[in-house]
């Protein structure tokens, strides 16, 4: 697919909703969803189209919680089903942030307007992640708690480094964006789109075509890939909570990567340099993008969004 070098995918990370230490109150909510959307303004002025994913993780944890809490009064619902309320709820801050902040930048009119929209992802049946769960979501629980539930519910738990127990479940790899044509028409037509929140609310496809929703959760930086590349955008962002990618990460040689080959990152990737449970999926997914055809991919930090997509800060990652 011919790359669009002025559009661009963002992906913002949890922080961009709930920073370390924060308490997740709807004022938290707000004050980070503004600070974001004042990144992606900056954007929209230098003339680019813009989609933007988020993850979901501590939000999706809090609606957990909110179910097993009140569990004795209120069944609690599917994990896709809690996958689609937090795609609701971030989308909703994101979407009145986005556009309140065009307003009072006075460029309102160089966008036909903001739109959240609720995102499946497929994953195969076939994927080997459904036979080794290894997300943990929801809440924390003794080991006799943990026995108990896990005979009752049929679940998977198993001890978080962090402490206690918790359930864990399946990863798969994503393959599709089922919403991709409608995501496309939107930006094509002048659309700021929020989509594939939270890596998409997770799916199989049965035989006869029809879409079921699966207990998983699909990444959301390796589900941004799937969408940058099926859009054809040529920039492909990642923001989080660091300032870049670095080899011999807390280590007394630890190194930053400013400007990358694909084929230099790749090696350092199955040398082991990037943790599976933080930075791995990210490296994973700028190199996909690349490999897919994608101009650049940049990862950096939040608070420094715009110089990261501009190119100075961050870590650029390139074709060979």
């Amino acid at each position: 697919m011919e790359r669009n070098e002025k559009y661009i995918l963002l992906a913002l990370g949890g922080n961009a909703f709930q920073t370390k230490g924060e308490k997740g109150t709807t004022e938290n909510y707000w004050k980070n969803a503004y600070s974001a959307a004042e990144t992606i303004v900056k954007i929209v002025k230098e003339g680019y189209k813009v989609a933007i994913t988020h993850g979901n993780g501590p939000q999706v944890g809090t609606i957990l919680e909110w179910m097993e809490r009140s569990k004795d009064k209120i069944p609690p619902l599917a994990m896709d089903i809690a996958g689609a309320m937090t795609q609701g709820w971030l989308g909703y801050l994101l979407m009145q942030s986005i556009h309140n902040t065009l307003i009072k930048e006075g460029i309102k009119d160089h966008v036909k307007g903001v739109v959240a929209i609720v995102n499946q992802v497929l994953v195969s049946k076939e994927d080997p992640a459904w036979q080794n769960p290894t997300k943990y979501v929801g809440s924390y629980y003794t080991e006799e708690e943990a026995k108990k539930i896990a005979a009752e519910k049929g679940w998977v738990i198993k001890p978080d480094p962090r402490g206690g127990y918790r359930r864990v479940v399946p990863s798969p790899n994503p393959t599709e964006n089922i919403e991709v044509g409608a995501v496309k028409k939107l930006i094509d037509e002048g659309w700021i789109v929020i989509a594939s929140g939270g890596g998409g609310i997770p799916v199989i496809r049965n035989e006869d075509g029809t879409l079921q929703g699966v207990e998983a959760v699909i990444d959301k930086d390796l589900a941004g890939e799937v969408l940058a590349t099926s859009l054809g955008v040529g920039t492909f962002v990642i923001l989080t909570d660091v300032d870049g990618i670095y080899i011999n990460f807390k280590q007394p040689n630890e190194k930053k990567l400013d400007v990358v080959k694909v084929s230099e990152l790749e090696k350092y990737y199955e040398e082991g340099h990037f943790k599976p449970g933080s930075m791995g999926p990210k490296v994973l997914a700028a190199m996909r993008f690349i490999k897919h055809g994608g101009k650049r991919a940049m990862i950096g930090h939040l608070k420094n969004g715009y110089e990261v997509i501009k190119g100075n800060s961050g870590t650029m990652i390139i074709p060979d």
